[in-house]
């Protein structure tokens, strides 16, 4: 199982619902800016965005790199795949990836990201996404919760230090003969600033916003056009 099938697993108890549903209505409303017929949903999760934006009448596809994410994607009727961004194919009008999906590659891989996602996009495309701000890693995601229901039991330990938020989760799930099954694994996190934005090749940012989530102003909002 890889780090991101776990939180998949771990997700529902970690009581993101509200932020969650907050950061699409968030999304939705931007989008209504622009003449959007075709999404990409990149770190789709399990869809609920493309569920929203299908209401609209967008034609949306989803990729996520947790083939769990994918799974009850495909479940519900979506169209998702397990695939990197670079292999997705066609053009569209909107790309989006919510809740941090970028904060989850360092500066390398974060690039190459940006170069694909400007690829995919078509000639008046719009990319919107959002990252933790430093005082969202440092004051708002440090710390340690726990968090449980009749089968399972999940522990977060999370420490900010050189720009790296370490997320060690640790998830016991009951099975059917009544033993636990333990999963455990690290997710890193990185803070990246704005300025690293501002100097990319193929996409240009045209709008950024910082936001209240969680606490105050941990989040920020990216919007970008290709250059």
């Amino acid at each position: 199982m890889t780090n991101l099938d776990l939180y998949a697993k771990a997700e529902h108890l970690l009581g993101i619902e509200e932020a969650t549903e907050a950061l699409y209505d968030l999304y939705r409303s931007e989008l209504e800016e622009y003449d959007v017929k075709t999404l990409l949903d990149v770190g789709c999760g399990r869809g609920g965005f493309m569920q929203r934006m299908i209401s609209d009448g967008v034609k949306c596809k989803g990729i996520d790199l947790s083939s769990l994410m994918v799974a009850e994607c495909q479940a519900q009727g979506l169209n998702a795949e397990c695939v990197d961004v670079k292999d997705v194919d066609g053009k569209y009008d909107a790309i989006v990836s919510i809740f941090d999906v970028l904060n989850f590659m360092d500066k390398e891989a974060l690039t190459s990201f940006l170069d694909a996602v400007a690829q995919k996009l078509s000639d008046d495309g719009v990319f919107i996404a959002d990252i933790n701000t430093l005082y969202g890693f440092s004051d708002v995601a440090e710390g340690t919760m726990s968090s449980d229901n009749e089968k399972e039991f999940l522990s977060v330990d999370a420490a900010f230090e050189n720009n790296q938020l370490h997320t060690k989760f640790t998830l016991f799930e009951q099975e059917e003969d009544g033993r636990f099954t333990k999963y455990q694994d690290t997710i890193v996190q990185y803070f990246h600033k704005v300025q690293f934005f501002q100097k990319l090749t193929g996409l240009k940012l045209v709008e950024k916003q910082t936001f209240s989530l969680y606490d105050t102003e941990d989040k920020t909002l990216l919007i970008f056009k290709r250059r």
